[in-house]
């Protein structure tokens, strides 16, 4: 092109950066929320996981509510009438199995979720902190999660629950601190990535508030690895809760709950299994389901679609 058909550049229109410039990358294209659920039911595994969760969630929640009309007896009252026969028999003490075995999940679950919810909210915050800030507070938050990740997670809680006692509010407290050191890692590392962007960057210049700027800006972008923590957490949970009252710092007698079944009915083990082997499925089946639905949601956060290997061929 020759110098006559150039034409000058003037700034008589000056350019401004559109709003689609400072568009965070995640909020556009195949992670929308419709997108990200297609892509979540496509997994074989989430179908897989949502029916065995769904079981164990109807068992849980329904339970309670059809025990006596069901049963015939309550969680704690004493059965073997005369005559009377009983589906999965007693326990050591003479309570119908399967009234207890439906009472007894309800309280598992919800622990189990609030202390999932504490520990990955209290994580992500500290995490998204730790990255945006950087420095000081930044080696504050990690060094504090590395002494708590020292102390294996059962130890730490035996210690808590054993000094204040076996009460639901601690289980939930002392579980959902053990989560948030490794909540807080995952975290870091994506917010990490996400606050060097340029619409990040772009923000900052603009004086955006920094609330707002992890609000609008960086949760949404995180949502994947957080909701895969979530999935992985809830599955921790429920064996930590589990396990705990096994151990006699969970549930307290005469409560109806699947880890201190456990626990009063493994010495007949032999003689009446019934009392063990119903809350040992039911656990196993529910950790299976949010394993399933957990690996689901992280093929779906990458992208990832059954089949999607053979479109593109």
């Amino acid at each position: 092109m020759s110098a006559q058909n150039q034409q000058p550049v003037t700034p008589e229109t000056p350019v401004t950066p559109s709003a689609a410039s400072f568009e965070p990358a995640g909020s556009r294209g195949d992670t929308r929320p419709v997108s990200f659920f297609r892509r979540f039911l496509s997994q074989p595994e989430a179908k897989f996981g949502l029916v065995l969760t769904g079981l164990v969630l109807l068992v849980a929640i329904v339970g309670p509510f059809v025990v006596p009309a069901w049963t015939g007896y309550g969680p704690t009252s004493y059965a073997g009438k005369p005559f009377q026969y009983d589906i999965f028999g007693t326990d050591n003490l003479g309570r119908d199995v399967l009234s207890r075995f439906l009472e007894g999940g309800w309280r598992l679950l919800l622990y189990s979720a609030l202390a999932t919810l504490l520990g990955v909210g209290l994580g992500a915050v500290l995490g998204m902190l730790a990255a945006f800030r950087g420095g000081w507070l930044d080696s504050a938050i990690m060094r504090t999660g590395d002494v708590l990740l020292a102390i294996p997670q059962l130890v730490f809680a035996m210690l808590a629950i054993t000094v204040l006692g076996p009460q639901g509010w601690v289980l939930v407290v002392v579980i959902g601190i053990t989560h948030a050191p490794r909540v807080a890692r995952v975290i870091r590392s994506a917010t990490s990535g996400v606050v060097a962007e340029d619409y990040v960057l772009a923000s900052q210049m603009y004086a955006v508030p920094q609330w707002k700027i992890l609000g609008r800006d960086v949760v949404p972008n995180i949502m994947g690895p957080l909701m895969v923590e979530m999935g992985l957490r809830m599955t921790y949970s429920i064996g930590a809760v589990a396990s705990l009252s096994f151990l006699g710092l969970g549930m307290q007698p005469p409560t109806a709950d699947w880890g201190l079944m456990i626990n009063e009915n493994r010495i007949a083990l032999s003689l009446q299994p019934w009392g063990v082997i119903l809350p040992v499925v039911a656990i196993a089946v529910l950790t299976v389901g949010t394993n399933l639905i957990a690996d689901a949601v992280s093929g779906a956060s990458a992208g990832r679609a059954n089949g999607s290997a053979r479109k593109d061929k």
